[in-house]
């Protein structure tokens, strides 16, 4: 009998050991169980040890001058929502969240009843363009690109003072077509358990409980998103209510910085966080709030400034068009213009008061810098790019992918540790990890150009290796946060499957950002891709090739 329970405890023994190796101690099929940041160190080192990458030998680009302005694709990329026809046909540059498909689509459906009710100016037909932009990009292609919209309706009168301080000559038609504010969004445990220790919920009082460790507070990209650009300008005004750009409100913001979660692309990312249950507070538009029921358990509380959705034209505008503008400001105001708006989420909240947060457009301008250089809490980030590269990437996807990485490496600070794999049957490291120096910059140029597609897809593998590559170099430099980029198409086909890395990227606790090529939406690729995204709140960027730029371009912003 002893002899026996022996066997019976050297199997249990080796079955144990086996599924160390295999994962299934720790992961169901199906399932975002994870291993702790230990075990999985002990998971990856057992996978490296049978994974090989072909080490390449880099290329130096000594041609490689991209500048600011190639960055931006065509502007076309942002689409019209609607297209006037009239001998006097004027292009609004409209905030997202009222240019976009229902409930988000307020200003197209105003823009289409101005089209059809037979508006003239001198006798001659007047329409109106509605184009799809964010408040922040109409910015970056006003003052970066050659881009000159007849009208712009941003979200916050912060982007017109912004613009004037770029030295813009605005002409502000009205202050207000759609009423809505900007807040703070908190699941409804977490918020009696805020408002029990905290009192009410002030940005001030946010910040304290982030600080303490009590509230992981979630907000957005203030360099594209309205909210985030609030959000960020009242942090700092609560910081130093004297000067919101002083030392002290700086220190301050990078000491919140350092424990924050990571700043979301999109509001969009945040919803689906949120909407998993992940994040428990966050910023929020209330006309967003108000037409996403999955968020039903949540408490919104308005702050910082309004966003009212004011309206400008511009000096270079002719006069006949400014008139066009003027008419159809008129029309958006009228009372069945806003009774459309209040069924569509908007004019909440009438009674809130802008809170002062003591910046003029010289003051967000600024305050966008100071967060670029404090968001990541001084801690410089590890990052490798993992390239499918392929035979189901060839041809436009390839192209798209190496144009992606060139233009938008200029956003990349020198600061950052950066390197590139990619993969095909087997995994090529075509650039090491080292510090984004002028000369590192140049070999990851020629690495980028020197991709060429070829075989299967072993996406995994690959991912595998580029984790070991960022635990390694993170040995070096210790206090440096870590992040993945994976750029395919999706269609995984050779090598370990999502199911074995799943444990380990959740344990490490590194988000992978995955930029899809020529997804089909609800595919198999898509949803892999954005499942491995979501392991750790990071993103899927599912772009076109004309758009990718663009994304990659903001994503970059974000993140490093």
């Amino acid at each position: 009998m002893r002899k026996i329970k022996k066997i019976i405890a050297g199997i249990t023994c080796l079955a144990m050991t086996i599924c160390v190796v295999s994962g299934c101690t720790k992961y169901e099929s199906g399932t975002e169980k994870v291993y702790s940041y230990d075990e999985a160190i002990k998971e990856l080192n057992a996978f490296n040890q049978e994974l090989k990458a072909e080490e390449l030998s880099p290329v130096l680009d000594i041609y490689n001058t991209e500048s600011t302005t190639t960055t931006l694709a065509d502007i076309s990329t942002f689409p019209l929502t609607v297209e006037g026809e009239g001998s006097i046909n004027i292009e609004v540059a409209a905030a997202t969240e009222m240019s976009s498909e229902a409930p988000d689509d307020w200003i197209n459906i105003v823009a289409q009843n101005f089209n059809k009710a037979d508006n003239k100016i001198d006798g001659k037909s007047v329409s109106v363009t509605i184009r799809k932009i964010t408040s922040g990009e109409v910015i970056t292609y006003m003052t970066e690109g050659d881009y000159k919209p007849d009208v712009y309706a941003p979200s916050s009168d912060a982007w017109g003072e912004m613009l004037s301080a770029k030295g813009i000559n605005i002409i502000q038609l009205a202050d207000r077509i759609a009423g809505n504010t900007a807040g703070v969004l908190m699941e409804k445990k977490t918020y009696d358990n805020f408002t029990a220790k905290y009192g009410e919920v002030t940005l001030s009082n946010v910040l304290d409980a982030s600080l303490a460790g009590d509230l992981k507070f979630a907000y957005t990209n203030p360099y594209t998103s309205s909210t985030g650009l609030n959000i960020l300008t009242g942090m700092l005004y609560a910081f130093d209510n004297n000067n919101p750009l002083s030392d002290t409100a700086q220190q301050k913001l990078l000491d919140y910085q350092k424990q924050s979660p990571p700043v979301a692309y999109t509001t969009s990312v945040l919803r689906e966080q949120a909407s998993k249950g992940i994040i428990k507070a966050m910023v929020m538009e209330e006309q967003a709030y108000h037409n996403t029921p999955e968020l039903k358990d949540y408490v919104y509380t308005p702050a910082g400034i309004r966003h009212d959705h004011p309206v400008y034209t511009f000096d270079y505008v002719s006069e006949e068009k400014q008139k066009a503008a003027k008419l159809f400001t008129e029309f958006c105001q009228n009372e069945e213009s806003q009774q459309l708006a209040d069924k569509k989420g908007f004019n909440l909240h009438n009674d809130y008061q802008s809170q002062p947060n003591g910046l003029d457009g010289a003051g967000y301008l600024a305050a966008q810098k100071i967060w670029k250089q404090s968001k990541d809490g001084g801690q410089p980030i590890i990052a490798v790019f993992v390239a499918d590269i392929s035979g189901s990437m060839s041809g436009e996807p390839i192209n798209s992918l190496k144009n992606s990485l060139l233009s938008t490496s200029s956003y990349i600070s020198s600061d950052n540790y950066i390197g590139l794999v990619s993969y095909a049957d087997d995994v090529y490291i075509n650039l090491p990890i080292e510090q984004f120096d002028e000369e590192h910059r140049a070999y990851f140029s020629g690495a980028v150009k020197s991709l060429d597609v070829k075989g299967n897809t072993a996406t995994y593998d690959a991912v595998l290796i580029a984790l070991k590559m960022m635990i390694d170099k993170k040995e070096e430099i210790p206090n440096a946060k870590m992040m993945m980029f994976v750029l395919s198409d999706g269609d995984q086909n050779r090598g370990y499957s999502l199911d074995r890395v799943t444990p380990i990227v959740g344990g490490l606790q590194i988000p992978v950002y995955t930029i899809g090529y020529n997804l089909q939406s609800n595919s198999a690729a898509a949803s892999e891709l954005e499942r491995l995204s979501s392991i750790n709140e990071a993103s899927l960027i599912n772009a076109t090739s004309d758009d990718l730029i663009n994304h990659m371009r903001n994503l970059f912003n974000v993140e490093l």
